[in-house]
């Protein structure tokens, strides 16, 4: 009898988050579970790694096909220690999640939920980043676990070419169906709030909005969400811009 399949759960949300806790039911459906996750909010780390103190891991469950370890580093270090460290053999899946609010658009540049998903990608295993677009204290994620487990199921059907993952948003509320989407064009438009501490010293707080640059064109994954259906955006790791590549042959340094 072959072994059941090995999935790896990280999220930036921090272990004890209610959206990790959905994703794990789910994922126990389809595989072994080991989880390794921050043991807070890691929210915003994108792909950071930490290499200014030490990272300390502990085991806190320990059953047959479901372990679950917290680590006070960012979600890449969790993936990292998991491969090098902690894992037996090789996990047959990555997936993060799912996200307390969504990483659609530009929000993939920040995101620690599609940080992890990108190092498992790195490390050449298929990998998904959920999110759910609900930022509600209360959100409920049990709407999002059917299409946690179809995107999930045609990902162990067909694969992913190397150094693809996978970004899926869910929309909050009533959810219409699955498309496939690009990354919508747009940015943060950043605002510090200026604020004095009772020791007279300036700080700031970051806040701001997003705006977008494509509001009505269908194929995107923020109108995808705004329509009521989940996202799914295949991500590259390689950056390269390859159109400006080869025009930059001709250029004389």
């Amino acid at each position: 009898m072959s072994e059941r399949p090995l999935i790896l759960i990280t999220n930036d949300d921090g272990v004890s988050a209610k959206g990790l806790k959905e994703l794990t039911e789910v994922m126990r459906l389809f595989g072994d579970v080991t989880i390794v996750a921050p043991d807070s909010h890691r929210s915003g780390m994108s792909n950071a790694i930490t290499v200014d103190h030490p990272i300390r891991v502990t085991k806190t469950i320990d059953e047959e096909g479901f372990q679950v370890y917290k680590c006070t580093g960012t979600p890449v270090d969790c993936i990292k220690l998991a491969f090098n460290q902690l894992l037996d053999r090789l996990p047959d899946f990555v997936v993060s999640g799912i996200n307390h609010g969504a990483n659609s658009s530009i929000s993939i540049m920040y995101s620690g939920t599609m940080g992890g998903a990108l190092e498992g990608c790195i490390h050449g295993i298929p990998s998904i980043g959920f999110s759910l677009n609900d930022y509600e204290p209360e959100a409920d994620f049990s709407r999002a676990k059917i299409y946690v487990a179809r995107v999930f199921q045609q990902v162990a059907e067909n694969g992913l070419p190397p150094l693809v993952c996978l970004n899926v948003n869910i929309p909050k509320g009533e959810i219409k169906g699955i498309e496939v989407c690009r990354q919508t064009t747009g940015k943060w438009v950043e605002e510090f709030d200026k604020r004095t501490d009772p020791h007279k010293q300036d700080y700031f707080w970051l806040s701001g909005y997003f705006e977008n640059h494509e509001v009505d064109v269908a194929e995107t994954d923020i109108f995808a969400l705004q329509n009521g259906f989940v996202s799914v955006v295949p991500v590259n790791v390689d950056m390269t811009c390859y159109e400006t590549f080869e025009s930059m042959k001709s250029w004389r340094f």
